[in-house]
């Protein structure tokens, strides 16, 4: 099925970059404001800024109070929110589109104006010390936190975006400002919206909105990290189980093998189908999360396995990913197994575009790595092209002995890891 997308882009003057896609079916419009550039590209004593500047915005410009921002937005029946990459800062709303006026006015106030007042600088970096806690109360997410940091270990993609108690009491308001204005210009922006909207129209309105935005260019950033293969132990005796981050590291997502990584992703833990799955969890019992996936950037990427289990069981547990290693590069994928793991793809990517956000997010996205647009039907025709000699060749480029690296973290009494024991 021949999936039509209506699309279109315009550059701005100042250089501002706007993708719209017309979807007449819908009444709604979702839009978006995307920063270039997002932890990675931070200094290490200022880690955390990024997040810092995406909360601050909320919080007044120089024409609404953060309670006036809520009150429109509720007002409007409109949803409002950002969040912070390590690549990317995105602020977007949804709206009806008849709203469209009053939600683009109050979104480009957000980016354009805002304020950074002292006092809400020292009540918002409570909130954010106290979101650090939460992550760091949370196994799982510490676990990869953790593998991320030893695994990237002195780069600033390896540093956590929310930043540390350290770098976020550290942060003032000369500092925000001065990220603001380093960051927030056209040059290093993309606005795309998606939903019931016309592109000349739009583009006129943002265009109003964003003319007084100077140029300036997209930043360039620190060289792609080399990787670390550590092995980390970390005893946290209040844990009941051991929590497993197993990595190594992977193509960037332009990679032109990319779609290779992917179904390999997908075989090795991608669903309830995948080996380890399979393995670990309906066929031993050992753990009741695991899981393998991907997290590409725009020069490297990493492919982790996770799983939670016993600390009794888990060195067994790690045998077993090893042992999927191995067959990987031994053996070629079975058509029907291959066929299984594209059709999960497909599905994952054609219900991935169901919504007016998330083509928002893809239209920004493309144009943000690949300057390019491929539709929905030319990357099902790459995935549909992946051999199972290429799977096989990716399995083998990627899980080298010598490059995996592995944290644990959990009661660790007893438990000794070496890199002996990863072969595969």
């Amino acid at each position: 099925m021949t999936i039509e997308r209506n699309l279109r882009r315009t550059v701005l003057p100042n250089g501002l970059i706007v993708l719209t896609e017309r979807m007449d079916h819908l009444r709604s419009v979702a839009m978006g404001v995307w920063i270039k550039s997002g932890s990675r590209g931070e200094a290490a004593e200022t880690n955390g800024i990024s997040h810092f500047v995406e909360h601050m915005v909320f919080k007044g410009t120089r024409n609404r109070t953060a309670q006036h921002i809520a009150r429109e937005m509720d007002s409007i029946g409109g949803n409002l929110d950002a969040f912070t990459g390590k690549e990317t800062i995105c602020f977007n709303v949804k709206s009806l589109a008849d709203h469209v006026p009053i939600a683009l006015d109050v979104l480009a106030d957000l980016v354009l104006n805002p304020i950074f007042a002292s006092n809400d600088i020292e009540r918002e970096r409570g909130v954010i010390l106290e979101e650090i806690k939460i992550d760091e109360d949370n196994p799982d997410v510490l676990v990869h936190e953790l593998f991320t940091q030893s695994f990237w270990k002195d780069h600033p993609l390896g540093k956590p975006i929310l930043g540390t108690t350290q770098t976020v009491a550290r942060l003032d308001q000369p500092k925000l400002l001065d990220y603001h204005a380093g960051r927030f210009h056209a040059g290093n922006m993309v606005f795309s919206a998606a939903g019931n909207l016309d592109h000349d129209q739009f583009v006129a309105a943002v265009a109003e909105k964003f003319a007084p935005m100077h140029g300036g260019e997209q930043l360039t950033e620190l060289a792609a990290p080399l990787s670390s293969a550590r092995i980390l132990l970390k005893n946290k005796k209040a844990l009941e189980q051991v929590q497993i981050c197993l990595g190594v590291p992977s193509p960037s997502i332009t990679d032109e093998n990319r779609y290779s990584t992917l179904i390999l992703n997908t075989v090795l833990g991608g669903g309830m189908s995948s080996r380890l799955f399979q393995t670990i969890r309906e066929e031993r019992g050992m753990a009741y999360s695991v899981f393998s996936d991907l997290s590409p950037y725009r020069d490297t990427g990493t492919l982790c396995v996770y799983a939670g289990t016993s600390a009794a069981k888990a060195l067994e547990c790690i045998d077993l990913v090893m042992t999927e290693f191995r067959k990987l590069k031994e053996e070629p994928l079975t058509s029907e197994e291959l066929t299984r793991a594209k059709d999960q793809l497909k599905g994952n990517i054609l219900m991935g575009l169901e919504s007016s956000n998330s083509r928002m997010a893809n239209l920004a996205r493309q144009e943000i790595y690949f300057g390019q647009f491929f539709s929905a039907d030319e990357i099902i025709a790459k995935i549909e092209a992946v051999s199972p000699e290429q799977v096989q060749a990716m399995a083998q480029r990627l899980f080298d002995p010598e490059k995996i690296a592995v944290t644990l973290l959990g009661r660790l009494d007893g438990i000794k890891l070496n890199r002996q024991r990863l072969v595969c």
